[in-house]
C-alpha cells in the first residue's frame, strides 16, 4: 500500500494522472440507452422460463389421437405406450384457441397470445437445452440473449442492471453470461428465496463508507485502470470487475425501492398473490420493467414430470397461472403491455408415450427435443393466433417448424434489430446471437 501510494503521488505530480473531481458526475457505464436499428413498439423483454420442460401435450397442444390409443402400443414405427392427457382442453377467447384446464386464468388472455406449437431444439438434455435457449449454443461459450439485447440497446435506468434474472436459489452463470461481450452486459442473478430486501440483495448497503467517499474511490480506480491500459492491453476481466463495482454503487441508490413490493397497493399485491413465490417474482419483475430494466427473466422450475404428471403438472401450472394472468392485466392497466415483449416456455417438450408407472396409474412423459410449445405476447406480437403444428401424436414439429435460432431472430426483430447485423467482433470474426442460422417468424409479427 505504501509503495502504491508513492507511485500514485509520482503520477499525479508528473501530471499523468489528474486528481478526481469529487463534485463531478462521473459515468463509466456502457449501458446508456441506444436506439435500435429500426423503430419498433417493444422497449423491454420479460422471459418467463418454465425450467424442466413443460409438456406441450398437456398445456397448449391437444392431441385427440392419443385418446384413441391411450394405454395401448403406439402405432406405426413409434415405440412405447400412448399416454392421453389427463386434462381437458377447451376453446377460449374470440380466436377459439385450445387451452388446457390447468391455465384457466391465462386462458382468459388467449386473444393476446401468439401460441407457437412447432418449436424444436437440438438436444433433449436439460442443461444443454437450457443453455441453448438462453445463449443459442450448446457448446461454445456464447453471450446470453439478455446480454445481446443490453449490448444493442443499453438500459433506461443506470442505477439498476440492464439484465436481471429472478429465481429461488439463483441462476447458473452460464445462462446469464456476457462471454466475449464486455462484462457490463452480463445478467445479474437474484435469489428470490429471501423476502427481506437486505437478504434479497446481499450487501446492498455499505455501513462503513459514505456514498461520496465510495464515488471518489471508484473514480480513482477507473483512472488508475486507464493509466494501466495505456501500456498494456485492456483486461476484459478487470473491466468487468470495475463495471460490477460501479453497478453495485449505483444500485445502492435505487435497488432497495425496486425490490420492495410492500410499496405496491394492497389490491395489486392481492392480484398477483404475493404470498406465493411466483406471485412475488412476477410483481418484482413488473417493478423492474417499470423502472427501466431492459431484460428480465423469471425462472419457474419443477416442470420435469417423468411420473405423476397429472398431479405434478397441475401444481406447477397453478403456481404460475394467477401471477402471469395478473401481470398481463397489470401491464395493460399501466400502459406497458404494447411495449413489453413477453415470452413463456421451457427448454424442450415431452413425449406422447408414457414414462414411469403406467400400470400404477401415475405415468409421466420423457424428454422430447423435437416438439414443444411457447407463447409470446405484447410488443409487436400478433395476438390470438396459433402458429405451426406437430404430428397427430405431438411427437415432432411438422408444420412451420421454429428452431431456437428462429425464436432468437424473431425476438431481435421485435426489439428492432436485424439478427444478421447485430454483431460483435471477437478473435477476428463477427459473432451474432443466431450464429449463421435463424429466420424471423414473420407470421407472428403484428
Amino acid at each position: 500500500m505504501g509503495f502504491g501510494a508513492l507511485s500514485l503521488t509520482g503520477l499525479v505530480g508528473m501530471g499523468l494522472l489528474p486528481l478526481p473531481d469529487a463534485t463531478a458526475e462521473t459515468s463509466f457505464s456502457p449501458l446508456i440507452p441506444k436506439n435500435p436499428q429500426f423503430p419498433v413498439k417493444a422497449r423491454r423483454v420479460l422471459h418467463i422460463f418454465a425450467s424442466g420442460a413443460p409438456s406441450h401435450l398437456d398445456t397448449w397442444d391437444p392431441k385427440p389421437a392419443l385418446d384413441k390409443y391411450n394405454e395401448k402400443a403406439m402405432p406405426d414405427d413409434k415405440t412405447g405406450t400412448a399416454f392421453a392427457s389427463p386434462f381437458k382442453f377447451s376453446k377460449k377467447g374470440k380466436c377459439g384457441a385450445d387451452v388446457s384446464e390447468v391455465f384457466p386464468l391465462i386462458g382468459e388472455h388467449v386473444d393476446d397470445l401468439a401460441i407457437v406449437r412447432s418449436m424444436y431444439t437440438d438436444i433433449p438434455d436439460h442443461a444443454a437445452a437450457t443453455v441453448m435457449m438462453n445463449t443459442g449454443s450448446t457448446r461454445l461459450v456464447k453471450p446470453s440473449v439478455g446480454a445481446w439485447l443490453t449490448y444493442g440497446l443499453g438500459t433506461e435506468n443506470q442505477n439498476l442492471p440492464g439484465f436481471v434474472a429472478l429465481s429461488p436459489g439463483g441462476v447458473s452463470p452460464q445462462n446469464l453470461r456476457a462471454a466475449f461481450l464486455p462484462g457490463a452486459y452480463q445478467g445479474t442473478s437474484v435469489n428470490t428465496q429471501n423476502t427481506s430486501i437486505e437478504k434479497l440483495i446481499e450487501n446492498i448497503k455499505n455501513n462503513y463508507v459514505s456514498l461520496p467517499e465510495q464515488r471518489k474511490q471508484l473514480d480513482l480506480l477507473h483512472q488508475l485502470n486507464e493509466v494501466h491500459s495505456q501500456n498494456l492491453r485492456k483486461d476484459a476481466q478487470l473491466e468487468a470487475r470495475l463495471q460490477a463495482y460501479e453497478l453495485a454503487y449505483q444500485m445502492q441508490l435505487e435497488a432497495t425501492d425496486a425490490f420492495d413490493i410492500a410499496k405496491e397497493p394492497q389490491n395489486i399485491r392481492d392480484l398477483y398473490g404475493v404470498n406465493t413465490q411466483q406471485g412475488r417474482q412476477m410483481l418484482i419483475a413488473r417493478r423492474l420493467l417499470e423502472k427501466g430494466v431492459r431484460f428480465v427473466q423469471v425462472w419457474h422450475g419443477g416442470w420435469d414430470h417423468h411420473s405423476n404428471l397429472a398431479a405434478g403438472l397441475r401444481n406447477k401450472a397453478t403456481e404460475c397461472d394467477k401471477p402471469i394472468a395478473a401481470l398481463l392485466t397489470d401491464l395493460k392497466e399501466k400502459g406497458m403491455f404494447d411495449d413489453t415483449l413477453i415470452l413463456w416456455g421451457g427448454e424442450f417438450g415431452r413425449s406422447p408415450q408414457a414414462d414411469g408407472n403406467m400400470a400404477g396409474g401415475a405415468p409421466g412423459r420423457t424428454h422430447n427435443n423435437r416438439a414443444f410449445s411457447m407463447w409470446l405476447a405484447g410488443g409487436g406480437v400478433k395476438g390470438g393466433i396459433t402458429y405451426g403444428a406437430t404430428d397427430e401424436f405431438g411427437a415432432r414439429a411438422v408444420e412451420n417448424k421454429v428452431h431456437i435460432h428462429d425464436l432468437h431472430a424473431t425476438i431481435l426483430r421485435l426489439m428492432g434489430f436485424d439478427h444478421e447485423k447485430l454483431t460483435y467482433r471477437y478473435n477476428g470474426r463477427d459473432f451474432r446471437l443466431t450464429d449463421v442460422y435463424g429466420n424471423v417468424v414473420k407470421a407472428i409479427l403484428a
